[in-house]
């Protein structure tokens, strides 16, 4: 955008004085507190604080068992571990998401095979998934992109009918339901992150969530070195003191802190879920008679965590490329950002062999969209100047 289009549509003054970034944390004294109290108590790390936000989090998904870690990342890959993934294996997943969900598999050994997306949920599509099914494909991962859920039955039917194992990425989608259960309990496993601007936080962190007991025990070694202290899992004894490193595992260990700061979180999920679903709304009945946008749409029985917010942007009704729009806001101090660029349009996938032209709803998805600012730490005010932004951007660049 040149200097004179950016002063044309300031009109010399941008809609806000203060930045407003795409995403934010929300924190409150209870939080502060419950951290200081482990900073006073006897454990920062291993403690009972840990096994007490596991416990939260499969109660409130309905799963039997949730096991800690110190990022979303980690999780992912001791989920890849749990299912054996290895050296030969396929799993596929889509390229609307972060890269972690696809490093998971490389960091086993396996190879990531990428789905095209449904072009009106955003969601990695089944019929997709089905056609790239072969007998090397061990695992699918689905991603709830911006925290709706995926079509998660029609991964579990040909999941089940093929002996494949159901990872479901569910980084944007704490709070969210699948026709009417909690995601948390419905894949294989299912994993949560706790980045700042993600549903809850704990600073970092992630967890996984299963039903499966031999997840569970397998989880809960690779997290610590490969290394069991259960007698029933020990194949020699030496002594109480004595344990084993069976596997190669990692410290992918969730500290006390961390786990306090989540816990305190998981008391004001629902609030932080309520306010997000609210922000959308407003969004929502505001761009509804813009033409040249197209508003996220939510799948009936689903109900999104509302992680992100994507405008798609119909640029054969616009003036300017997505950067140039970018760029206008960016200027109006509104702080707008893209999820995702396609995982293999990386270098370091496109050193692998991946090329573009793989996922072609994929590609032309991430060449229209942007996302809004939506967190549950916005005011009304902040609400109104993200609307007002995107009236004032898009009017101007409107070819009427």
């Amino acid at each position: 955008m040149t200097e004179k289009a950016i002063l044309a549509l300031h009109g010399g003054e941008p809609v806000r004085s203060k930045y407003l970034s795409y995403g934010k944390q929300l924190l409150d004294d209870a939080d502060i507190e419950a951290v200081i109290q482990v900073l006073r108590s006897d454990f920062l790390t291993t403690g009972p604080v840990v096994e007490r936000f596991e416990s939260a989090i499969a109660e409130y998904t309905g799963a039997k068992y949730a096991v800690a870690f110190s990022n979303g990342t980690a999780a992912l890959h001791a989920a890849c571990f749990a299912a054996g993934i290895k050296a030969g294996d396929e799993v596929i997943t889509t390229p609307m998401t972060f890269a972690a969900s696809a490093n998971c598999v490389l960091y086993m050994g396996g190879t990531p095979v990428f789905a095209d997306i449904d072009p009106v949920t955003y969601n990695i599509d089944p019929k997709s998934v089905e056609m790239l099914i072969t007998e090397k494909t061990k695992a699918i991962i689905p991603v709830d992109f911006t925290g709706q859920p995926a079509d998660l039955d029609d991964f579990i039917q040909m999941a089940r009918d093929k002996g494949i194992i159901v990872i479901e990425d569910a980084a944007h989608a704490l709070g969210a339901s699948y026709n009417g259960r909690k995601v948390g309990a419905v894949s294989d496993m299912t994993m949560f992150s706790f980045h700042p601007v993600k549903p809850i936080t704990t600073g970092e962190g992630g967890v996984i969530a299963t039903n499966n007991y031999k997840y569970f025990e397998k989880l809960q070694q690779f997290r610590t070195h490969g290394i069991t202290r259960n007698p029933a899992m020990l194949i020699e004894r030496h002594g109480p003191w004595y344990y084993e490193m069976q596997e190669l595992g990692y410290n992918y260990r969730m500290t006390e802190l961390q786990a306090a700061l989540g816990l305190s979180q998981m008391n004001k999920l629902d609030k932080f879920i309520i306010r997000r679903r609210q922000i959308a709304d407003l969004y929502n009945d505001a761009f509804r008679s813009i033409k040249q946008v197209t508003l996220p749409h939510q799948k009936k029985g689903n109900e999104s965590g509302w992680h992100l917010y994507i405008l798609r942007l119909k640029l054969e009704h616009l003036s300017a490329v997505r950067r140039e729009i970018f760029e206008a806001f960016q200027a109006e101090n509104i702080g707008v950002n893209v999820h995702y660029l396609p995982v293999y349009w990386h270098p370091y996938y496109k050193k692998l062999g991946y090329a573009k032209g793989l996922c072609p709803e994929s590609e032309h998805l991430y060449e229209t969209i942007i996302t809004l600012p939506l967190f549950p730490a916005m005011t009304e005010g902040d609400v109104e100047d993200v609307i007002s932004a995107v009236q004032k951007v898009i009017s101007y660049y409107s070819k009427g």
